[in-house]
Protein backbone atom coordinates (compact mmCIF):
# COMPACT_ATOMS: atom_id res chain seq x y z
CA UNK A 1 0.00 0.00 0.00
CA UNK A 2 2.66 2.16 1.08
CA UNK A 3 4.90 1.74 -2.15
CA UNK A 4 1.87 2.03 -4.42
CA UNK A 5 1.11 5.59 -2.72
CA UNK A 6 4.80 6.75 -3.20
CA UNK A 7 4.72 5.87 -6.29
CA UNK A 8 1.32 7.67 -7.33
CA UNK A 9 2.53 10.79 -5.70
CA UNK A 10 5.84 10.58 -7.27
CA UNK A 11 4.60 11.11 -11.06
CA UNK A 12 5.32 14.69 -11.46
CA UNK A 13 2.19 15.76 -12.83
CA UNK A 14 0.44 14.69 -9.81
CA UNK A 15 2.59 15.78 -7.52
CA UNK A 16 2.51 19.19 -9.02
CA UNK A 17 -1.47 19.06 -8.77
CA UNK A 18 -1.31 17.68 -5.21
CA UNK A 19 1.13 20.30 -3.95
CA UNK A 20 0.51 23.34 -5.90
CA UNK A 21 -2.46 23.34 -7.76
CA UNK A 22 -4.55 23.85 -4.69
CA UNK A 23 -5.43 27.22 -2.41
CA UNK A 24 -1.99 27.47 -1.38
CA UNK A 25 -2.25 30.18 1.94
CA UNK A 26 -5.19 28.40 2.68
CA UNK A 27 -3.99 24.83 2.65
CA UNK A 28 -1.08 25.70 4.65
CA UNK A 29 -3.41 28.10 7.42
CA UNK A 30 -5.25 24.56 7.42
CA UNK A 31 -2.21 22.45 8.09
CA UNK A 32 -0.79 24.26 10.99
CA UNK A 33 -3.86 24.15 13.26
CA UNK A 34 -3.91 20.50 12.52
CA UNK A 35 -0.66 19.40 13.20
CA UNK A 36 -1.03 21.06 16.55
CA UNK A 37 -3.82 18.76 17.12
CA UNK A 38 -3.08 16.85 20.54
CA UNK A 39 -5.97 14.87 20.40
CA UNK A 40 -4.42 11.03 20.77
CA UNK A 41 -6.63 9.69 17.83
CA UNK A 42 -6.11 12.83 15.55
CA UNK A 43 -2.50 12.85 16.30
CA UNK A 44 -1.62 8.93 15.75
CA UNK A 45 -3.69 9.34 12.87
CA UNK A 46 -1.84 11.79 11.34
CA UNK A 47 1.73 10.94 12.52
CA UNK A 48 0.79 7.60 10.24
CA UNK A 49 -0.53 8.93 7.30
CA UNK A 50 2.87 11.26 7.35
CA UNK A 51 5.29 8.08 7.97
CA UNK A 52 3.38 6.46 5.18
CA UNK A 53 4.56 9.64 2.64
CA UNK A 54 8.06 10.47 3.65
CA UNK A 55 11.27 8.59 5.10
CA UNK A 56 11.36 9.73 8.81
CA UNK A 57 14.02 8.20 10.59
CA UNK A 58 13.66 9.26 14.69
CA UNK A 59 15.87 7.33 15.26
CA UNK A 60 18.09 9.72 16.58
CA UNK A 61 15.72 11.57 18.33
CA UNK A 62 15.57 12.88 21.51
CA UNK A 63 12.19 11.28 22.74
CA UNK A 64 9.74 8.94 20.30
CA UNK A 65 6.87 10.40 22.00
CA UNK A 66 5.13 13.80 20.63
CA UNK A 67 1.92 15.93 21.38
CA UNK A 68 1.19 16.30 18.25
CA UNK A 69 2.33 16.46 14.30
CA UNK A 70 3.97 19.59 15.02
CA UNK A 71 5.86 18.20 17.90
CA UNK A 72 7.47 15.60 15.80
CA UNK A 73 8.54 18.23 13.33
CA UNK A 74 10.17 20.39 15.11
CA UNK A 75 11.75 17.61 17.49
CA UNK A 76 15.15 17.86 18.63
CA UNK A 77 17.97 15.31 18.57
CA UNK A 78 20.01 13.31 21.19
CA UNK A 79 22.58 15.06 22.58
CA UNK A 80 25.93 14.58 20.35
CA UNK A 81 23.43 13.56 17.27
CA UNK A 82 24.92 16.10 15.13
CA UNK A 83 29.22 16.70 15.37
CA UNK A 84 29.94 20.23 14.09
CA UNK A 85 33.29 20.05 12.35
CA UNK A 86 36.02 21.81 14.75
CA UNK A 87 38.27 23.18 11.59
CA UNK A 88 38.28 26.84 11.41
CA UNK A 89 38.98 26.56 7.92
CA UNK A 90 35.48 25.37 7.49
CA UNK A 91 32.03 26.55 6.62
CA UNK A 92 29.47 23.54 7.65
CA UNK A 93 26.49 22.70 6.45
CA UNK A 94 23.51 24.12 9.00
CA UNK A 95 21.40 21.68 8.71
CA UNK A 96 20.51 18.31 7.17
CA UNK A 97 19.66 18.13 3.66
CA UNK A 98 19.76 17.14 0.20
CA UNK A 99 21.87 19.46 -1.97
CA UNK A 100 20.06 21.00 -4.74
CA UNK A 101 21.73 23.47 -7.17
CA UNK A 102 25.19 24.60 -5.99
CA UNK A 103 28.74 26.45 -7.44
CA UNK A 104 29.53 29.63 -8.32
CA UNK A 105 27.79 33.05 -8.74
CA UNK A 106 28.53 34.65 -11.66
CA UNK A 107 27.24 37.94 -12.92
CA UNK A 108 24.52 37.84 -9.68
CA UNK A 109 23.26 34.71 -11.18
CA UNK A 110 22.78 31.56 -9.93
CA UNK A 111 20.76 28.43 -10.60
CA UNK A 112 17.65 27.22 -9.47
CA UNK A 113 17.74 24.16 -10.79
CA UNK A 114 19.51 23.07 -14.57
CA UNK A 115 17.73 25.34 -17.28
CA UNK A 116 16.34 27.67 -14.64
CA UNK A 117 18.17 30.50 -12.86
CA UNK A 118 17.40 33.43 -10.45
CA UNK A 119 19.26 37.04 -9.65
CA UNK A 120 20.82 37.50 -6.20
CA UNK A 121 18.81 41.28 -6.07
CA UNK A 122 15.15 39.00 -6.81
CA UNK A 123 16.24 36.93 -4.06
CA UNK A 124 17.76 39.02 -1.86
CA UNK A 125 14.75 41.98 -2.55
CA UNK A 126 17.32 45.17 -3.19
CA UNK A 127 18.63 46.10 -7.08
CA UNK A 128 21.42 46.47 -5.61
CA UNK A 129 21.96 43.18 -2.83
CA UNK A 130 24.46 40.94 -3.27
CA UNK A 131 27.26 42.69 -5.47
CA UNK A 132 29.61 41.63 -2.95
CA UNK A 133 29.07 37.68 -3.27
CA UNK A 134 30.41 38.15 -6.86
CA UNK A 135 32.55 35.27 -7.89
CA UNK A 136 31.55 33.30 -4.87
CA UNK A 137 29.73 29.63 -3.75
CA UNK A 138 26.50 28.94 -3.35
CA UNK A 139 24.54 25.95 -2.22
CA UNK A 140 20.85 24.79 -2.37
CA UNK A 141 20.06 22.68 1.33
CA UNK A 142 16.49 21.14 0.75
CA UNK A 143 15.23 19.76 3.83
CA UNK A 144 12.54 17.00 3.02
CA UNK A 145 9.24 16.49 5.50
CA UNK A 146 10.63 13.94 7.24
CA UNK A 147 14.08 15.54 8.05
CA UNK A 148 15.59 17.19 11.20
CA UNK A 149 14.13 20.92 10.41
CA UNK A 150 15.98 22.83 13.38
CA UNK A 151 19.06 24.78 11.21
CA UNK A 152 22.18 25.95 13.09
CA UNK A 153 24.99 28.26 12.84
CA UNK A 154 27.72 26.96 10.34
CA UNK A 155 30.53 29.38 11.61
CA UNK A 156 31.41 31.26 14.47
CA UNK A 157 29.73 34.43 13.77
CA UNK A 158 27.49 37.70 14.40
CA UNK A 159 24.59 38.02 13.16
CA UNK A 160 23.89 41.28 11.79
CA UNK A 161 20.47 42.13 10.47
CA UNK A 162 17.49 39.71 9.21
CA UNK A 163 15.47 40.89 6.30
CA UNK A 164 12.03 39.03 5.96
CA UNK A 165 10.34 39.12 2.40
CA UNK A 166 7.05 37.77 2.74
CA UNK A 167 5.03 36.20 -0.24
CA UNK A 168 3.98 33.05 -1.81
CA UNK A 169 4.13 29.21 -0.13
CA UNK A 170 5.20 27.37 -3.48
CA UNK A 171 6.69 23.84 -2.79
CA UNK A 172 10.17 23.89 -2.86
CA UNK A 173 10.62 20.08 -4.14
CA UNK A 174 12.36 19.60 -7.51
CA UNK A 175 8.83 19.21 -9.53
CA UNK A 176 8.19 22.65 -8.38
CA UNK A 177 11.41 23.36 -9.24
CA UNK A 178 11.65 22.96 -12.78
CA UNK A 179 7.93 24.19 -13.45
CA UNK A 180 8.13 27.79 -11.64
CA UNK A 181 10.66 30.19 -12.76
CA UNK A 182 12.20 32.02 -9.40
CA UNK A 183 10.46 30.14 -7.18
CA UNK A 184 13.12 31.09 -4.09
CA UNK A 185 12.53 34.80 -4.96
CA UNK A 186 8.64 34.23 -4.57
CA UNK A 187 8.27 32.81 -1.30
CA UNK A 188 8.75 34.03 2.19
CA UNK A 189 12.13 33.80 3.32
CA UNK A 190 14.37 35.54 5.49
CA UNK A 191 17.91 36.75 4.75
CA UNK A 192 20.13 36.38 7.51
CA UNK A 193 22.88 38.44 7.14
CA UNK A 194 26.33 37.36 9.09
CA UNK A 195 30.06 38.16 9.26
CA UNK A 196 32.60 35.33 10.97
CA UNK A 197 34.94 35.33 13.22
CA UNK A 198 38.28 35.76 11.83
CA UNK A 199 36.79 37.85 8.93
CA UNK A 200 34.38 37.10 5.82
CA UNK A 201 30.59 37.65 5.43
CA UNK A 202 27.76 35.04 4.23
CA UNK A 203 24.26 34.85 4.18
CA UNK A 204 21.90 32.46 4.78
CA UNK A 205 18.29 32.34 3.31
CA UNK A 206 15.71 30.55 5.02
CA UNK A 207 13.01 30.13 2.06
CA UNK A 208 9.21 28.81 4.17
CA UNK A 209 7.36 26.37 1.55
CA UNK A 210 3.91 25.21 1.75
CA UNK A 211 1.69 23.43 4.20
CA UNK A 212 3.46 24.73 6.79
CA UNK A 213 5.86 27.74 6.55
CA UNK A 214 6.70 28.55 9.30
CA UNK A 215 10.55 30.04 9.49
CA UNK A 216 11.22 30.63 13.45
CA UNK A 217 14.74 32.01 14.91
CA UNK A 218 15.92 31.12 17.97
CA UNK A 219 18.01 34.59 18.49
CA UNK A 220 15.48 37.03 17.09
CA UNK A 221 12.00 37.57 17.20
CA UNK A 222 10.51 37.76 14.14
CA UNK A 223 6.82 37.65 14.32
CA UNK A 224 5.77 41.66 15.71
CA UNK A 225 4.48 43.54 12.77
CA UNK A 226 2.06 43.57 9.56
CA UNK A 227 2.58 40.67 7.51
CA UNK A 228 1.46 42.72 4.43
CA UNK A 229 4.80 44.74 4.50
CA UNK A 230 6.70 43.44 1.95
CA UNK A 231 9.84 43.66 3.64
CA UNK A 232 10.58 44.06 6.90
CA UNK A 233 14.26 44.40 8.72
CA UNK A 234 15.90 43.79 12.29
CA UNK A 235 18.84 45.01 13.11
CA UNK A 236 21.02 42.40 15.13
CA UNK A 237 24.13 41.98 17.07
CA UNK A 238 23.69 38.49 18.32
CA UNK A 239 26.88 36.14 18.67
CA UNK A 240 26.46 32.46 17.98
CA UNK A 241 29.37 29.81 18.28
CA UNK A 242 29.49 27.15 15.44
CA UNK A 243 26.78 24.52 16.35
CA UNK A 244 24.35 27.07 17.80
CA UNK A 245 20.73 26.92 16.95
CA UNK A 246 19.67 29.37 14.86
CA UNK A 247 16.29 28.24 14.18
CA UNK A 248 13.85 25.69 12.30
CA UNK A 249 11.13 25.01 9.77
CA UNK A 250 7.70 23.98 11.15
CA UNK A 251 7.94 21.38 7.53
CA UNK A 252 10.29 20.81 4.95
CA UNK A 253 12.12 23.43 3.28
CA UNK A 254 15.06 25.15 1.87
CA UNK A 255 17.97 27.13 3.10
CA UNK A 256 20.17 28.83 0.30
CA UNK A 257 23.90 29.43 1.79
CA UNK A 258 25.36 32.16 -0.10
CA UNK A 259 29.33 33.14 0.74
CA UNK A 260 31.96 35.79 -2.05
CA UNK A 261 34.75 34.81 -3.63
CA UNK A 262 37.23 32.83 -2.23
CA UNK A 263 35.19 30.18 -0.61
CA UNK A 264 35.33 27.08 -1.92
CA UNK A 265 32.39 23.92 -2.12
CA UNK A 266 33.70 20.64 -0.74
CA UNK A 267 34.59 18.01 -3.27
CA UNK A 268 31.79 15.81 -1.13
CA UNK A 269 28.84 18.64 -1.94
CA UNK A 270 27.29 17.97 -5.25
CA UNK A 271 23.82 17.98 -6.46
CA UNK A 272 21.56 15.29 -5.35
CA UNK A 273 24.11 14.53 -2.31
CA UNK A 274 22.83 14.03 1.29
CA UNK A 275 24.59 15.79 4.12
CA UNK A 276 23.99 16.52 7.25
CA UNK A 277 24.24 19.14 10.08
CA UNK A 278 27.49 19.88 10.92
CA UNK A 279 29.18 18.17 7.95
CA UNK A 280 31.60 19.68 5.56
CA UNK A 281 30.34 22.80 3.16
CA UNK A 282 32.57 25.07 2.05
CA UNK A 283 36.38 26.08 2.33
CA UNK A 284 37.03 29.30 3.81
CA UNK A 285 39.63 31.33 1.72
CA UNK A 286 42.85 31.76 3.83
CA UNK A 287 43.38 34.86 6.56
CA UNK A 288 44.69 37.01 4.59
CA UNK A 289 42.43 36.86 1.34
CA UNK A 290 39.16 37.04 3.31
Amino acid sequence: MRSTLLRITQQEEINFLLTNRLPRRLATRLAGRLSRIEQPLIRRLSLAAWRMFCDVDLSDAATNEFRSVHDCFTRRLKDGARRFDPDPGLLVSPSDAIVGACGRIERGRVMQIKGLGYTLPELLGEAEEGSWLEGGSYATLRLTAGMYHHFHAPHDLQVEEVSCLYGDTWNVNPVALKRIERLFCRNERAVIRARLVGGGKILLVPVAAILVAGIRLTFLDVTRGRRETPVRRFPCKTRLCKGDEMGWFEHGSTILVFAPAGFTLCDTVVEGATIRAGQPLMRCPEPDDA
